[in-house]
């Protein structure tokens, strides 16, 4: 009778194993990675390898990122819990579960109606009440929330958006990948001072690109 939960039990700890192994060490963020299943964010043949650190196919011809690049980006994104976050590229919507442990609000934006219908159906299973989840093209961020204290990018741009760039606040700090093809892309950090813009580059990433316009299924 006991057999599933230790099974559940070395599963989880091989699963922030794998995060630590792979530089993820803030406490905040594994806390928050083991409080989020993966499991429900993917659906169909993949669903088996929700424990993986690898990256899946979901709808739309998206993918969701392998736990480790999400734990890494969330960790650069050194969040409070009084920050107000945007998110371009809700995708399955596991990132915005992570943040929504994090921050105080959650704001995120995908060109996929179909996407962010499915996102939204998962945060409200698991209550996760300070999370929005819009339709639209998320290159032009959101304005009408700005400022936002951390902003996180999902898909690649060849440079950082001019209007993300406009609706963070002094201060606050951006995370995205950057990358002309799908083969050449790095994970860059954004901090902006009061003098101009920092930034930091991390790591090799491979992620969709960032397009503009509503997705085809809206």
């Amino acid at each position: 009778m006991n057999e599933p939960a230790t099974s559940d039990a070395e599963r989880k700890m091989q699963f922030l194993y794998a995060l630590r192994s792979k530089g993820v060490t803030d406490n905040a963020v594994l806390s928050a990675m083991e409080a989020v299943d993966r499991g429900p964010f993917i659906r169909g043949i993949f669903a088996n390898r929700a424990y993986e650190d690898m990256p899946l196919p979901i709808a739309c011809g998206q993918t969701i990122s392998q736990p480790s690049v999400v734990g890494l980006m969330t960790q650069a994104l050194e969040v409070s819990p009084r920050d107000k976050v945007l998110e371009i590229g809700t995708g399955s919507g596991y990132q915005a579960a992570i943040l929504s442990k994090l921050a105080r609000r959650v704001y995120t934006i995908d060109r996929h109606r179909r996407l962010v219908r499915e996102a939204r159906e998962i945060f409200d299973a698991l209550q996760l009440n300070n999370i929005t989840a819009i339709t639209a093209d998320g290159s032009f961020g959101l304005a009408e929330q700005a400022p936002f204290d951390r902003i996180i990018v999902t898909a690649a741009a060849e440079d950082p958006p001019g209007p993300l760039l406009a609706q963070l606040k002094e201060g606050g700090i951006m995370v995205l990948p950057v990358g002309q093809s799908d083969a050449v892309q790095h994970l860059i950090r954004v901090r902006k001072t009061a003098t101009g813009l920092e930034y930091d580059e991390m790591r090799a990433v491979r992620f969709v690109p960032l397009l503009e316009g509503l997705g085809k299924d809206t």
